[in-house]
């Protein structure tokens, strides 16, 4: 039936059928319908199962089709011969922008098979082969084809065995026309690492690099970060994953004294310790154009934190800081927090799981009184308890910026939920609250209805596991005939029962 419906409608641009087991008959249908149809742009098929023969059905249709720009194909068991077939049709087709074959058993094959394609091909921007088993042969057929392709822009070949092949990111880095590149999870070593530090000092088109989960090792990061301080092009940089140490992260704060264009940085998970934090704190009251920073498990410590905040009192630029599960506890949360008294650019700030108790969060309600940037607040799994709920509570009443709220699993109970509930009554600002784990049972949940049947400005609502209760339940129903704003609400395991 919506095969049948493409081919007659004339609007339709953007269709998503990700995960409906459309298979081989499905395949070709869509495949009959990419022939006739001449308005749709965009087609995600991520995930329906298609195999090899549905790829050949696309692949001969993409041939014909003149309006395509988009089209995705995650995941759907293509294999060497889908690939192929597909690469084929890319030396014919000249519409198509962006193809997204990520985890599709392509193989070398399929890999040298595409890589000739591109030789030929003078459309294609963004191309995903990540997760593909392209081994050796598949990558060094992919970077001879980049010397002679001048359209593609973004590559992505994380994930393919591309260990120790420094002629591989040695053709890759000068393949000059490339703006976003992405080598994740190939165990890239120490002469790989050199190739890329060296090109990053003089390569001018390449913005955007993607090094997550390649073990580089302290060494390797002092390298990368010795080719920032040169660098004047990367605005994105990823080094998740890298076991960088306290080493590397002072390394690269002393990077990010000299450098003058990065504006994302992602060094999640590398151990950097509270010296590590510290050195980063240094560096970002000297950067002025970091506004992305994420620290995610890092082990900063409570005294990473203090000088983490003092930074925070200089800063200017960054916009968004994730320190998510760093042990900060109760001393440096409280530092973090009364930073905000002070910046006056944070945007975004995430202190999920670091123990910051109610101690760590009082100080918070007079910080959102002064603070008129922070719109976004992730405060789950900190123990707050009763004392830091209530208080957050009275930040709810008094605070005109903050938009989204995460208070999950925090051991707020029926009078914490009861201040939260009051709070929404006064709020006209907050869009999106997040009250998960937390054991409000059915009395905080009918002070919650009650409140839904005042507040006109809250969209999300998140009461999963709170214990409400067919009762909590009833009186939530009720409210939605009453509340106008709310479009998505989250009630799952709360033994809500079959109520009238």
């Amino acid at each position: 039936m919506l095969s049948e419906a493409l081919c007659k409608n004339t609007t339709l641009t953007s269709l998503i059928l990700k995960g409906n087991n459309l298979g081989l008959k499905g395949g070709k249908a869509l495949s009959e319908v990419l022939y006739k149809n001449t308005t749709l742009t965009s087609l995600n098929l991520d995930s329906n199962e298609l195999g090899s023969e549905g790829g050949k059905a696309l692949a001969s249709a993409l041939c014909m089709n003149t309006t395509l720009i988009f089209l995705n194909l995650d995941s759907n068991e293509l294999g060497s011969e889908g690939g192929k077939a597909l690469a084929s049709a890319l030396r014919i087709n000249t519409t198509l922008t962006s193809l997204n074959l990520e985890n599709n058993n392509l193989g070398s094959e399929g890999g040298e098979a595409l890589a000739n394609a591109l030789c030929s091909n003078s459309s294609l921007a963004f191309l995903n082969l990540r997760s593909n088993n392209l081994g050796l042969s598949g990558g060094y057929a992919l970077v001879e084809a980049l010397c002679k392709n001048t359209t593609l822009k973004n590559l992505d070949i994380c994930d393919n065995n591309l260990k120790k092949e420094e002629a591989i990111v040695d053709a890759l880095c000068k393949k000059t026309t490339l703006t976003s590149l992405d080598l994740c999870k190939n165990g890239l070593g120490s002469k790989e690492v050199k190739i890329l530090a060296d090109a990053l000092c003089n390569i001018t088109t390449l913005t955007s690099l993607n090094l997550q989960n390649n073990n580089l090792g302290s060494e390797e990061g002092k390298t990368l970060a010795n080719a920032l301080c040169k660098n004047s092009m990367l605005t994105s940089l990823n080094l998740e994953k890298n076991n960088l140490k306290s080493e590397g992260g002072k390394a690269l704060a002393n990077a990010l004294c000299k450098n003058s264009t990065l504006t994302e940085l992602n060094i999640v998970n590398n151990n950097l310790g509270s010296e590590g934090g510290k050195a980063l704190a240094d560096a970002l009251c000297k950067n002025s154009t970091l506004t992305e920073l994420n620290l995610y498990n890092n082990n900063l410590g409570s005294e990473g934190g203090k000088a983490l905040a003092n930074a925070l009192c200089k800063n200017s630029t960054l916009t968004e800081l994730n320190l998510q599960y760093n042990n900060l506890e109760s001393e440096g949360g409280k530092a973090i927090i009364d930073a905000l008294c002070k910046n006056s650019t944070l945007t975004s700030l995430n202190l999920i799981a670091n123990k910051l108790g109610s101690e760590g969060v009082k100080s918070l309600a007079d910080a959102l009184c002064n603070n008129s940037t922070l719109t976004y607040l992730n405060l789950q799994y900190n123990n707050l308890g009763s004392e830091g709920g209530k208080a957050l509570a009275d930040i709810i009443c008094k605070n005109f910026m903050l938009t989204y709220l995460n208070l999950g699993a925090n051991n707020l109970e029926l009078e914490e939920g009861k201040a939260l509930a009051d709070a929404l009554c006064k709020n006209s600002i907050l869009t999106s609250l997040q009250l998960h784990d937390n054991n409000l049972g059915s009395e905080g949940g009918k002070v919650l209805a009650a409140a839904l049947c005042k507040n006109s400005t809250l969209t999300f609502l998140n009461l999963q596991h709170t214990n409400l209760g067919s009762e909590g339940g009833k009186a939530l129903a009720a409210a939605f005939c009453k509340n106008s704003t709310l479009t998505s609400l989250n009630l799952r395991h709360n033994n809500l029962g079959l109520t009238d």
